[in-house]
């Protein structure tokens, strides 16, 4: 018996046993009161028995008629659920109703069981929340507990749950974990815009937490945004007072200027922060005088200029340091009615009126980067720099206005302390903590901008916050995915993530049409429900559906801004479009991936991938990159056999793109694809494969002629590899004939001849390389240094990429124009064919004329008739003279001529 044969008869089998056992339900009418856990259990094994068969489609689908008769059986709503859940499918609408039905009529214990079978797939809401119902109604208050802890991981909508399980800790006098669940609670209660339970759980925390600043400065914000100014101002009055019990005026004052932010005109605002300054500056000799100037105390002059204006002053003290943007940092000595005396570095006891100063002067923190710089020795300021990178990295983003990126960070550093050697490696080191260390965060605004956090910031906070900066979708999905797929405690912060993916639920939610946007939120909604379904936002992704909406599929994938998404999206081409092999095809010129092509290979589609193949080899020009993929990364002999194209054919096309880019890059037309190409290219023919040293060692001597006319003319290959190439010719073919020989010899030795015109340029081309395109590329190299580490660094790697091409160009061109002999026009004999003279032939075959004009390889323009005396061709027609025949023959083709008239060429 075929295996064929014996899956099928299982596969009746299985299926016959599922009708009988529909069908005895049917007709026994069995009642809810005769289940027991055991009927399901037996049932668990005929779920076995279809799964190893893999009949799972089509129990399902026998499920799905029998319930359009029957809406309530209890064996074809178990058999389709779990089916459901197996194949991780996010619809569980079958289990619900089976648990419905079980629960209203109190069979807890089957109820519990049904639960757990769900669960065993992965957490679910609906499940959890269940199962905690069951164990209340059977009063196992310790088990309602643990199945609390498990949904509130899943449902980060729940806020109640989340505020009973922290009193329950509280009561426990378990105080950190309380914490932990009021935090939850607080985001939980805002989200719904709950103030009075806002409100306990703030005053809760306020007397658990109060120094956690930050936090509560970030649940302010958000109150205010979500539900009012006012409500957030109330909220921060609850915490003033015990800052100012406590007699930490920094922070009261901070509060106060918050809550100010909001009203400017909260007469008790003001007349705390007055007295909160008249506390933290009691000792102070000028206190009074500054709040008089500043007019602090009247509600007719606006506070945010009366603040600045007090701050400014009150800063002014004997002991604080200042800097001049000509003196430098200096300090303070003594302040004498309206006279402040300051030691600069550069000019001691210093005098001047105190308006003067608070003009001229910017006040400096004693740990400011310039006071240091200032007063520690050069050597003992950069060990400690160099070896404690946390402490410099808080001291400079401080300095700097508790807000610095790389560059600003650099420019504090380098070179008044670090080299831009030490640089490298110290940044590196840098950029590392500053996105591991949790005393830094991100500015919310700012994505490249670091602070240094009050209290520790989470990794959960940091990704927000980087998340909320950037603009750019695609680098939102990077972020995303980063969290959802590396990170291990996603439950334990689902706000934060269920604030990042509800970005993308809302493109899906106010879809019009279907964007790149709207495809890569499917795609990724999808992807991360697939592995979090509770976290499924109750949208029906339809791939079929949404795939069908698609006008012009290349077009929308080339858009996508994601190498992970466009392989979803060609899974779910597989999976929902019968045109997926003629999908595939098209969409692999913007994704370049084998296993595209394997799938297509295994699917039968060679005939198809053959006519793409010959389409992209015969139009090579325009298909450039896919093309050289191709040629490097997947044709085999065999497949040059199949598509009855001579390796040689492929060779020369290689060359010829090879020639092509290096001519655009050389004319900044799309440098940087046309540099990738080219480096491509040129590995494949003449380094880690070498196969145009392979193309020599086995190919007829006919062949390898071609090939090595095409090359020594190109550019960009050097005259070492060309004669290295030579060599290995005169190895196999001692007899060869060099067409092009003479050129190499002539340029590498004695020299070669040019127009002044065409010496000219390749000097002014020189000098623009040196004087601007290398101090350019050195620009580039040293900005993208400062991006970290150089391993991973694109930006890096591309600049030290165009610096060698600069140099190989700069040797180059001047062993050129060293060698370059000028020959002017009233130097050029026309008694034969030669450099600078235009020459009529006589084509015997055709009986046509043919004017050509004989330079030299630099002003070569076959395209207009001018061709290097050093080129096959011209070799052939130097030193000829009027009135003599020829005949010859160059790649397989005969030329016969009669020399015509020969003038000079007009040149310069």
């Amino acid at each position: 018996m075929s295996e064929n044969t014996e899956n099928t008869e299982n596969t009746e089998k299985i299926t016959r046993s599922v009708h009988e056992l529909l069908n005895e339900e049917k007709w026994t009418r069995a009642t809810l009161n005769n289940y027991t856990i055991h009927n399901f259990q037996e049932l668990d094994k005929t779920l076995e028995e279809i799964i190893q068969n893999s009949v799972q489609d089509a129990v399902k689908e026998i499920c799905s008629e029998h319930l359009h008769h029957m809406k309530n059986s209890i064996i074809a709503l178990y058999l389709s659920g779990i089916i459901s859940l197996s194949q991780q499918l996010v619809d569980d609408s079958h289990l619900v109703t089976l648990i419905s039905i079980f629960a209203d009529n109190h069979k807890w214990n089957i109820v519990e069981f049904l639960c757990q079978r769900i669960l065993e797939f992965g957490e679910n809401k609906f499940a959890l929340r269940t199962l905690a119902d069951t164990y209340s109604n059977e009063n196992e208050t310790d088990r309602i507990y643990d199945i609390w802890e498990r949904l509130i991981r899943v449902d980060y909508e729940e806020a109640e749950i989340v505020k009973n399980l922290a009193e329950r800790k509280e009561a426990q006098g378990l105080t950190e974990e309380a914490v932990d669940y009021y935090k939850k609670a607080l985001h939980r209660f805002i989200g719904k815009k709950l103030f009075t339970s806002i409100r306990d759980i703030w005053l809760k925390l306020t007397e658990h937490c109060p120094h956690e600043t930050d936090f509560f400065y970030h649940a302010e914000k958000k109150i205010a945004k979500t539900l009012n100014e006012d409500k957030a101002i109330q909220l921060l009055e609850d915490l003033f007072p015990y800052y100012k019990k406590e007699k930490e005026w920094d922070t009261a004052i901070a509060i106060l200027k918050r809550i100010l932010e909001y009203d400017a005109k909260r007469p008790w605002a003001r007349k705390e922060i007055v007295e909160c300054y008249r506390q933290k500056h009691a000792s102070h000799s000028q206190l009074e005088e500054y709040i008089r100037i500043s007019n602090l105390t009247q509600s007719w002059r606006n506070i945010h200029e009366a603040i600045a204006d007090f701050e400014k002053h009150i800063a002014f003290d004997a002991g604080n340091f200042v800097f001049h943007r000509e003196w430098g940092v200096g300090q303070i000595k003594n302040i004498k009615d309206d006279v402040i005396e300051i030691d600069f570095m550069k000019k001691r006891h210093h005098k001047m009126s105190l308006k003067m100063a608070v003009s001229a002067l910017q006040i400096l923190g004693k740990q400011h980067i310039w006071v240091l710089k200032s007063g520690m020795s050069k050597e003992k300021l950069r060990h400690k720099i160099k070896n404690d990178i946390p402490w410099a990295l808080k001291i400079v983003i401080r300095s700097l206005g508790n807000a610095a990126d790389m560059k600003k960070i650099k420019a504090e550093l380098v070179p008044a302390i670090l080299s831009a050697g030490e640089w490298t490696a110290w940044s590196t080191n840098a950029r590392r903590i500053l996105k591991e260390d949790n005393n830094f965060g991100n500015l919310s605004d700012k994505a490249d901008y670091f602070e240094v956090r009050s209290q520790p910031v989470s990794l959960e906070e940091k990704t927000l916050n980087r998340f909320k900066s950037e603009k750019d979708f695609f680098d939102r999905v990077e972020i995303i995915e980063d969290y959802a797929f590396n990170m291990k405690n996603i439950e334990e912060n689902a706000e934060s993530f269920g604030e990042m993916l509800e970005y993308f639920i809302g493109f899906i939610r106010s879809a019009a049409n279907i964007n790149e946007q709207v495809l890569s939120s499917f795609l990724l909604v999808a992807k991360i429900v697939a592995k979090y379904p509770y976290l499924n936002p109750g949208i029906a992704i339809n791939f079929k559906t949404i795939l069908d909406q698609i006008e012009n599929m290349e077009e929308l994938f080339q858009k996508i801004g994601n190498a992970n998404l466009k392989k979803d999206l060609l899974a779910q081409i597989r999976k929902n479009s019968p045109a997926w092999q003629r999908l595939f095809i098209s969409l692999f010129p913007h994704i370049l991936s084998r296993q595209v092509l394997d799938e297509v290979v295994a699917a039968g589609g060679r005939e198809a991938l053959r006519e793409f193949f010959l389409h992209i080899i015969n139009g090579y020009r325009e298909n450039r990159a896919t093309f050289a993929w191709l040629v490097k990364n997947f044709f085999t002999a065999e497949w040059y056999g199949s598509l009855n194209v001579k390796y040689e054919k492929i060779l020369i096309s290689m060359i010829h793109l090879l020639d092509i880019s290096f001519r655009e890059i050389e004319n900044r037309k799309d440098a940087g694809e046309n540099r990738k190409l080219h480096r491509q290219i040129h590995s494949y023919l003449f380094e880690d494969e070498k196969h145009v040293e392979k193309f020599i060692a086995g190919e007829d001597e006919e062949s390898v002629s071609r090939v090595y006319t095409l090359l020594w003319d190109i550019g960009s290959v050097g005259d070492a590899t060309k004669l290295e190439l030579r060599s290995r010719i005169q190895e196999r073919f001692p007899s060869f004939k060099f067409i092009g020989q003479a050129e190499i010899e002539v340029v590498a030795s004695r020299g070669f001849y040019v127009s002044a015109s065409s010496y000219e340029q390749k000097q002014k081309t020189l000098q623009q390389i040196i004087d601007v395109e290398i101090p350019a590329n050195s620009k580039e190299i040293g900005e993208a240094r400062e991006l970290g580490d150089l391993r991973e660094n694109a930006e890096y790697k591309a600049a030290k990429e165009r610096q060698e091409l600069l140099n190989a160009q700069v040797g180059k061109l001047s062993e050129e124009l060293e060698k370059a002999q000028i020959i002017y026009a009233k130097d050029v004999d026309i008694s034969k064919i030669g450099f600078g003279t235009r020459v009529t032939l006589f084509n015997k075959d055709s009986g046509e004329e043919e004017r050509y004009t004989i330079l030299g390889p630099w002003e070569s323009d076959p395209a207009n008739m001018v061709i290097s005396y050093l080129s096959p061709l011209g070799g052939e027609l130097l030193n000829h003279a009027q009135g003599e025949e020829l005949s010859f023959e160059i790649n397989e083709h005969s030329y016969n001529y009669r020399v015509g008239d020969i003038s000079i060429a007009d040149y310069a």
